[in-house]
């Protein structure tokens, strides 16, 4: 198989939070997107990150966290319940780690 088999553009997948504890607490499942493939540099600044560094997983995550436009969700400004902030996290790594 030739590499060039293996390359794509990324695309914009669906992520869903639909534990029971979310479904207990929200109604509904959480959904957010992350591009299917990221950058190199992304995905090794995930892969490079030590146990203990929540700022630095932070930060990574919100850079992948978007919209069902691509657009960023977290922001500065904008954050998430820390319960909801963990699970989002937790999936993003789960996904980019398959």
């Amino acid at each position: 198989m030739k590499l060039t088999q293996l390359t794509a553009k990324p695309k914009l997948i669906k992520l869903e939070l639909n534990d029971e504890e979310v479904i207990k607490e929200y109604g509904e499942a959480i959904e957010f997107w992350i591009w299917d493939r990221q950058p190199m540099d992304k995905y090794i600044k995930m892969a490079n990150l030590k146990e203990g560094d929540v700022g630095t997983l932070i930060a990574a995550v919100r850079e992948l966290v978007l919209d069902e436009q691509g657009r960023s969700v977290l922001t500065e400004e904008e954050v998430l319940p820390p319960k909801i902030l963990t699970k989002v996290i937790s999936k993003v790594v789960d996904t980019l780690g398959n």
